[in-house]
């Protein structure tokens, strides 16, 4: 009795490991024939986030202001084998917003996630120097634009039943980098448009959260980490005592577009190594 229990035991544990390896042998890709828009998305965080999706199946339509960086992003990632498009888009001018829009619609029918990423920065100072001009552009480009590339989007969701937008803010929202005052502001808004839009949109079966990057190793971030001794007194800020990698941001924007994340919205996740990110 107790060998054919064994033996009966064992088959039941054979049986739970085929039906297992079965089920993850045919589980879909999390985004399968999603279709994605991501601004600002032929380099640095944006291109990993844009080759993540692709990856976990989405069409992704990548955008740039330079022709020549959305020809080069979508080159290599298809080389990839990854199913991208891409247009140029200035996010600030409406006609471009228009048309990244149409370029998603027309290749595959509608829209499903949008990934908000586009942002500048051309100051460095104290706040008392900040022109009117500078405050116009950094607030246009980082805040503006992506309520106004969200609206865009709203009405091919809405077609598609809902959405996922990710508005790529960073730790400077919660933790304001020396001299960089208007930059940091633009990204505290960014947390009050994402409150808002979450409110507005949820009837409307679209989730809306934010990703909050801390210091990753971009061409954007590069004054923090060219110099070695300046990289050093930032990593001593962050519990994981390194600069993170733009591929580790990319990975949480792909959960909150997935159905995994579909009782999230209104959110911020930080990564940012352990660095001080709360108001």
């Amino acid at each position: 009795m107790h060998r054919a229990g064994r033996l009966l035991g064992g088959c039941a544990r054979a049986s739970r490991s085929a039906s297992m390896a079965g089920s993850a042998a045919t589980r879909r890709p999390a985004l399968e024939n999603k279709v994605a828009l991501v601004t600002a998305s032929t380099d640095g965080i944006g291109l990993a986030i844009a080759r993540r999706l692709a990856q976990d199946g989405a069409h992704v339509v990548v955008s740039s202001r330079k022709q020549q960086h959305v020809d080069r992003a979508v080159a290599s990632l298809r080389a990839e084998g990854l199913s991208v498009a891409g247009t140029v888009c200035h996010v600030g001018k409406a006609e471009d917003r228009a048309r990244l829009v149409a370029t998603a619609v027309n290749l595959h029918g509608g829209i499903d996630i949008l990934v908000s990423n586009a942002a500048v920065n051309p100051f460095y100072g104290n706040l008392m120097d900040v022109t009117e001009e500078v405050w116009d552009k950094i607030l246009d480009i980082n805040v503006k634009a992506a309520a106004m590339m969200t609206k865009a989007v709203v009405p091919e969701m809405e077609k598609r039943g809902g959405g996922s937008v990710v508005l790529v803010g960073s730790i400077a929202a919660f933790f304001p980098f020396s001299g960089l005052g208007p930059y940091n502001v633009s990204k505290t808004a960014l947390l009050g448009l994402n409150k808002n839009l979450a409110i507005e949109l949820a009837p409307k079966n679209i989730r809306v959260n934010c990703l909050a990057p801390g210091l990753i190793k971009t061409s954007f971030s590069s004054v923090f980490w060219m110099d070695k001794a300046r990289e050093d007194t930032v990593k001593e800020k962050m519990n994981i005592r390194r600069i993170g990698k733009p591929e580790e941001c990319a990975g949480i924007v792909s959960f909150l577009c997935s159905e995994d994340a579909s009782y999230i919205t209104g959110e911020t996740v930080v990564v940012g190594g352990g660095a001080r990110s709360r108001l």
